[in-house]
């Protein structure tokens, strides 16, 4: 049953600004994924999988470019599936399945995607682990279907100027909290707390991430192209960067 959460589109609204103050050129990343997706597309409806899918971001802007397509998006968080439940309604397939877990894809409607798309999610991952989830969803893809995973990828090349980037966007942050422009990633569970519907899903996410879920790791783009290269993939390489950011890109 999708739940009711009162004006689904703010509560949208307001992930998206959360997220913008930590990523100003989100949308930009998501169009170029988009436009990787376009590309290798056949004749007939897209299968996309939206990995650790969160609020439903990618999948709205997915059918929104192609509203034929067949959507599987993928969390644990109880909270955040239930907004992108409620904002998505029927027009995609929820999976609730542990990323972390080698079974989680026997949990997917389908054995076979034309794209997987994910982004600032696969991070809290062990490398070890992402290593061989690349390999997994190389699995799930068809011949000529990519993945595509968009994060903090710093390029091996500019550590001083990642360093200045990232303080740099550290002071605009900032500066937006302290104007009330945005709410910050804490202040933004604070809020969901409050909601009757959410509150219990909250504490749910609680239990399930009792110290958070995002270990310090983040490695530059080249180990991401590697582990690519080392799972399968035909192609590897960067299809995107802003800054210290980047989505990177396998082709099967």
């Amino acid at each position: 049953m999708t739940p009711y959460i009162g004006d689904i589109d703010a509560w949208q609204e307001s992930w998206d600004r959360q997220q913008e103050a930590y990523l100003p050129d989100r949308e930009h990343r998501f169009a170029a994924m988009l436009d990787a997706v376009d590309a290798i597309r056949d004749t007939g409806p897209l299968r996309l999988l939206d990995l650790a899918g969160g609020t439903g971001t990618i999948s709205l802007r997915a059918l929104r470019r192609f509203p034929d397509a067949e959507l599987t998006l993928v969390d644990l968080d109880p909270a955040l599936l239930a907004l992108a439940t409620a904002a998505l309604r029927d027009r995609a397939t929820i999976v609730t399945a542990d990323l972390g877990r080698p079974d989680w894809h026997h949990a997917l409607p389908h054995r076979r995607y034309d794209a997987v798309l994910t982004a600032t999610a696969l991070h809290w991952l062990p490398a070890d682990r992402l290593a061989t989830l690349y390999g997994e969803l190389c699995d799930l893809l068809r011949p000529g279907g990519l993945l595509v995973n968009a994060d903090y990828m710093p390029d091996d090349a500019l550590p001083e100027l990642t360093k200045r980037l990232l303080a740099r966007s550290r002071e605009r942050r900032e500066a937006r909290y302290a104007a009330g422009a945005a709410l910050s990633w804490s202040q933004w569970w604070e809020q969901a707390e409050q909601d009757e519907t959410l509150r219990p899903l909250v504490r749910q996410r609680h239990g399930i991430y009792p110290t958070g879920h995002s270990p310090e790791w983040n490695p530059p783009v080249s180990w991401h192209l590697d582990a690519l290269a080392k799972a399968g993939f035909a192609e590897a390489g960067t299809l995107w960067r802003g800054g210290p950011d980047a989505a990177v890109v396998g082709l099967r």
